[in-house]
């Protein structure tokens, strides 16, 4: 069973997963992670995943057969299990847990060939639905804290099978790098008595140099302080602390613009290996006026090395007001596709 281990100097878990190493993709190259080999992911072949847990699909259709257009199951290899306690316990001076938790796998759509850059707005915004449908419903578990929805495209930003998929991970702890966050937002408020990220909204709208693209609901930007080359984050122009709570507006206009960005990195970054990840309130809180959930999307475009690891610091050679302009100006005009509604 995976374990949960605590870092004594600054409080950081870590996942001891052993059975992570039974992945096709572990340490060393395999026929499945070639193209064209056999995908578990793809249309009739659900017998060879785990049970799904959600799924948008025709009507008429049964559970685990063809049908589907968006599909979710429990990971295959898990970081963490469902099953059993927390179990907490001290070995000397360390402190460990069960690695209790939940993995799941969104998978994107039925068609193998086709990265989410590929498919419309419409489609996206049903992936988005879905990953609202199992936040809510991880919440309820009693023994979960926390979860990240996430997405690794490309083998250099950790997709272990071609076939387009993101993850949700929950957790029995808040992670120290989300700790961080929320406590940073709320030393802000109590300074300000204000949302960082709603005076973020207002500044870069009032600046414009950084602002890539805007809709109704959804304002994308490269963030003042970029970490790496074309960070991009997507944050509803509303104040809302938890993800779990958007509204079916905010879904449509994110995944216009979800899409829109994803496609255009394609096209003019020629397709890298990306990760995007939701960032969201804990499950053991439901509102937080100084806490505003985004979404940001990271290209690997450069590697971090000695120095980011050591340090924390980045080092990242395209200013964020350029890449905000390369976005911007190049690439074909992404056409406009209609809304459509919630698969449920």
């Amino acid at each position: 069973m995976p374990e949960l281990r605590k870092d004594p100097v600054i409080g950081r878990w870590v996942i001891i997963a052993t059975e992570r190493a039974k992945r096709p993709s572990a340490y060393a190259k395999s026929a499945e992670q070639k193209k064209g080999g056999f995908c578990p992911f793809c249309a009739g072949c659900e017998e060879h995943t785990p049970p799904e847990v959600l799924s948008y699909r025709s009507p008429g259709t049964e559970r685990n057969t063809p049908g589907w257009w968006i599909r979710v199951v429990p990971n295959k290899f898990p970081a963490l299990q469902i099953e059993g306690p927390e179990n907490r316990v001290g070995e000397g001076m360390y402190d460990k847990m069960s690695g209790i938790g939940a993995h799941e796998v969104v998978i994107e759509t039925p068609d193998h060939n086709k990265s989410l850059a590929d498919l419309d707005a419409r489609q996206v915004s049903e992936v988005i639905w879905a990953f609202r449908d199992r936040m809510i419903e991880l919440r309820k578990d009693p023994r979960l804290r926390f979860a990240m929805i996430f997405k690794n495209h490309g083998r250099d930003a950790g997709a272990s099978l071609d076939h387009p998929h993101s993850q949700i991970i929950a957790l029995p702890v808040v992670p120290k790098r989300v700790q961080e966050e929320l406590d940073g937002a709320q030393m802000y408020h109590n300074f300000k008595e204000r949302c960082v990220f709603c005076d973020m909204i207002h500044q870069e709208q009032k600046d414009g140099v950084r602002v890539v693209w805007e809709n109704n609901g959804i304002l994308c930007l490269s963030p003042f302080a970029a970490r790496l080359p074309f960070e991009t984050w997507l944050l509803p122009k509303a104040h809302g602390s938890c993800f779990s709570e958007i509204t079916k507006n905010q879904v449509l206009d994110l995944g216009e613009m979800l899409y829109r960005l994803l496609r255009r990195m394609k096209e003019i970054l020629d397709d890298p290996p990306y990760n995007f990840m939701i960032h969201t309130l804990p499950f053991t809180e439901t509102n937080r006026v100084s806490y505003h959930w985004h979404i940001e999307v990271i290209p690997k475009l450069s590697r971090t090395a000695g120095f980011e690891w050591g340090t924390g610091f980045y080092i990242n050679t395209t200013p964020p007001e350029d890449a905000t302009v390369y976005l911007r100006e190049n690439g074909a005009q992404i056409e406009e596709v209609p809304s459509g509604s919630p698969a449920s």
